[in-house]
């Protein structure tokens, strides 16, 4: 899996987590001899590894002698007790590396996993495709949106600047969908325009404005149905709110153009990973 963050976001990332674990000093690593020595990183569970750059960057910001043997890539499915990589390096370097490492690789994994977990309940034969939102943990949504590629999800906009979403507000302040569309087209050409929609006509205003796609904001299950019989092939679609894992499959079935979770970054539990000295 190509991670296409720049190294300098990476190593931004990395230089924050270290400096609020670190401060002034391991304390505990300097009480122990600074040998050179081997140890590993083993999943405790099933899971999609992400997070190898940023492992990375923490052992060269802290040694960049240390040696990491990678045995499984990003997007890689993980199986209890699988070992992720052996490092060899200096042992002070490697304790205080420790906890930042697997912070990354605990988080961005999370993700990754609910994002194929909720990904196989989408049929082969559906074109539905599931996207992230900006749900994410301040500080790492790239590194989360990266995350949701490796679990087989693909990126909704990345920010306020990349994409349009008009939502209800919008609406409000500029008079009615038609003129929010209209401006958005004169502002952004080539910008994607998205408009929330709340109800069937709606959505009808949002086709005839010729928006690209429209959001299914809390719609019903019939409702849905309706929609993708008015859009009829129009518009692109997209479908939010709480939705889970297991409501997915029966959402795909419809050929619905996207499904949007905010779960995917939101709702995690982290992976548990141990980084184990070898004698």
């Amino acid at each position: 899996m190509k991670n296409t963050l720049a190294k300098n976001e990476i190593a931004l990332a990395v230089t924050q987590a270290l400096a609020e674990d670190i401060g002034s000093g391991d304390i505990t690593a300097a009480l122990c001899a600074n040998k050179t020595i081997t140890a590993k990183i083993i999943s405790r569970e099933t899971a999609i590894l992400c997070g190898k750059a940023w492992c990375i960057e923490t052992c060269r910001q802290l040694d960049d002698s240390i040696i990491i043997d990678w045995l499984q890539d990003d997007g890689d499915r993980l199986a209890a007790d699988d070992v992720i990589c052996h490092l060899h390096g200096p042992a002070r370097a490697l304790l205080s590396a420790e906890r930042t490492a697997l912070n990354f690789l605990q988080t961005l994994s999370a993700t990754a996993t609910v994002t194929y977990e909720f990904r196989q309940q989408i049929a082969a034969d559906s074109r539905t495709k599931l996207l992230d939102t900006r749900k994410t943990i301040p500080g790492l949504r790239k590194a989360q949106k990266y995350a949701v590629l490796c679990g087989g999800g693909m990126n909704h906009r990345i920010g306020l600047y990349d994409a349009y979403l008009i939502k209800e507000n919008h609406i409000v302040a500029c008079g009615s969908i038609a003129n929010a569309v209209s401006q958005a087209r004169a502002f952004h050409k080539d910008r994607n325009v998205e408009v929330e929609v709340e109800n069937l006509d709606e959505l009808s205003q949002a086709i005839a404005a010729g928006a690209d796609r429209a959001l299914l904001d809390n719609f019903s299950y019939k409702q849905i149905e309706q929609a993708v019989t008015l859009a009829n092939n129009r518009i692109e679609l997209e479908v939010s709110g709480n939705i889970e894992g297991d409501q997915i499959a029966r959402l795909s079935a419809l050929q619905i153009d996207y499904i949007s979770s905010g779960a995917l970054t939101k709702h995690i539990r982290a992976i548990d990973y141990s980084m184990r000295f070898q004698d």
